[in-house]
């Protein structure tokens, strides 16, 4: 007898193979059978009208603190989500030590939040999973960040690494990559990994070949330098070897618009010269960062303090506002920044409240002031802690990213903060009900491949990913005539209707619709070489 028999469903099975009607047999956490004549189960869903499928791989995701301090996860467990990839964009927090620690966490507190006396009780990528291992929603994978490694050998400073330092990033990415990750992210947007030269990317991209990982980069501009900054991510991957996974791949701002094709173009290129690369992306125009990140590189350099200080100084406040307003920071992507694109998604100081929700150009507006001095005021109160989401994307070059055969899903989603952007609750929906069911651009097995078995692949995972006999079940049902996302810009934090069961290791997560209290995930780690 099984522990669950999912009776008629449509299975569409994750390979982009047509859609069969089968019962499905799940015991023990793996799929045990698949067919017409199957065994008894302890419990059967009738799955009659619904699509069942693999569950949905976020490969990118920004939960590294908020899967352990609020492990109810529904946001991404409601969408369909069976495993997220974390340690994203270069920073996060493994391998690391205490003073690292303590300007990571300060650094990115718009991502993560700063949850109340959280245990901190691991220094080591090995010490992370183990602490996933103790109860989460959904599984998890982790990519070492090598903004983070940067910050712990070198510091903050815009410098080339010594032979020295760069032989010291080389073993704490080695032990890293040993105890289970799955590759390296870099953030060249953020500070310090915007101070590594690509000689030094290259170097470090060679290990994570060696370990069968791959390179996930947040490259150093999506607007006026976009493509030769995918071009210097593919001239790592050339040079190192190196499997390349182009997150958030995106081609935003003025100067970006009409040339997705651009860029599919080159990763065709690349993928024709027998280099490996995909990519992933989330179905809304908007980004999000925090709003520091809009600043000039130079500003940051020294770390928080340092830049804070640069903020309150009349004189450098003129200069990058002349900067940011004239010339176009590398921090705003070489673009000139448009302040009523820069919406204000969450602070840090509950002081600060009633910007949430808000434009920097409407903030200025009402009170009479600059739309950089709000900007340069807002930051000191908030000690850098802001987020925003910026409005410069392009839907033409959204659809033309996400039908390329590299293509995979990414929420890209910061969980935190008053409004934080609706991908965190409608990345997964969104696909399957706008961009499937209403507008056609994709059909509905080919997206559950790019949601399912083809970021499986990416993650070299033999045992999920797919519904087949043996492999882990990790699966949704979820009804193709209804299935939307209901979050919205205003109202964010609601959940998507047509999703009413989702599996994580063969244990309900969603039942009916209904977030059980089930935690059922583990840390995926990377399988040995």
């Amino acid at each position: 007898m099984a522990d669950l028999l999912i009776s008629n469903a449509t299975v569409l099975d994750g390979t982009g193979a047509p859609g069969f009607v089968a019962n499905v047999a799940v015991d023990a956490g793996r799929i045990v059978a698949i067919g017409n004549d199957l065994p008894t189960a302890r419990r059967t869903v009738d799955a009659t009208g619904l699509v069942l499928s693999p569950g949905f791989i976020d490969m990118h995701a920004h939960s590294d603190l908020q899967i352990l301090a609020n492990p109810d996860h529904t946001a991404k467990v409601s969408q369909g989500v069976t495993l997220e990839v974390l340690g994203q964009d270069g920073l996060s927090f493994a391998p690391i030590d205490d003073p690292t620690r303590a300007a990571i966490r300060r650094q990115i507190a718009g991502w993560n939040g700063e949850p109340d006396d959280f245990d901190f009780s691991w220094s080591t990528v090995a010490g992370y999973l183990d602490r996933l291992d103790q109860g989460i929603a959904c599984n998890a994978a982790y990519l070492v960040p090598q903004g983070t490694l940067r910050m712990m050998v070198v510091g903050t400073e815009n410098r080339p690494a010594t032979p020295a330092e760069l032989a010291q990033m080389i073993d704490l990415l080695t032990q890293a990559l040993r105890d289970g990750a799955v590759g390296m992210s870099s953030g060249l947007t953020y500070t310090p990994g915007m101070f590594a030269t690509t000689e030094e990317l290259v170097e470090l991209c060679r290990v994570v070949a060696q370990y069968g990982g791959y390179y996930a980069p947040h490259q150093r501009s999506y607007g006026q330098g976009a493509l030769g900054a995918y071009g210097e991510m593919v001239e790592v991957a050339r040079q190192s070897g190196c499997a390349l996974h182009l997150t958030h791949a995106v081609m935003n701002f003025a100067p970006n618009q009409g040339r997705g094709a651009d860029l599919g173009a080159m990763i065709d290129k690349a993928l024709g010269d027998g280099l490996d690369v995909t990519t992933d992306t989330y179905p809304y125009l908007p980004g999000a960062t925090t709003l520091a990140a809009t600043l000039p590189s130079w500003t940051a350099e020294g770390g928080p303090d340092a830049q804070l200080d640069r903020l309150r100084d009349p004189a450098t406040r003129a200069r990058i506002a002349h900067e940011m307003e004239q010339v176009g920071s590398d921090g705003c992507h070489g673009c000139v920044i448009e302040w009523d694109t820069i919406e204000i998604g969450g602070v840090r100081n509950p002081a600060l409240g009633n910007a949430v929700g808000r434009t920097v150009a409407a903030m200025a507006a009402d009170n009479g002031q600059r739309a950089t001095d709000v900007f340069f005021d807002l930051l000191i109160a908030d000690d850098l802690g802001t987020s925003i989401l910026q409005h410069v994307g392009h839907e033409e070059n959204v659809r033309t990213i996400m039908q390329h055969p590299s293509h995979t899903g990414g929420s890209d989603a910061i969980l935190v903060g008053g409004k934080p952007h609706p991908r965190s609750w409608g990345t997964f929906p969104r696909y399957l009900g706008r961009y499937v069911r209403e507008l056609g651009v994709l059909e509905l097995a080919d997206c559950v491949h790019h949601l399912t078995g083809r970021a499986a692949r990416r993650l070299r995972l033999t045992d999920r990913g797919l519904v087949r006999l043996g492999y882990h079940a990790d699966l949704v049902l979820f009804d193709p005539a209804t299935v939307h996302d209901t979050a919205t810009f205003d109202n964010p934090r609601q959940q998507a209707e047509g999703i009413p069961y989702v599996f994580v290791n063969g244990v309900p997560v969603m039942d009916d619709g209904h977030r059980t209290d089930a935690m059922p995930g583990r840390a995926i780690r990377r399988t040995d070489v």
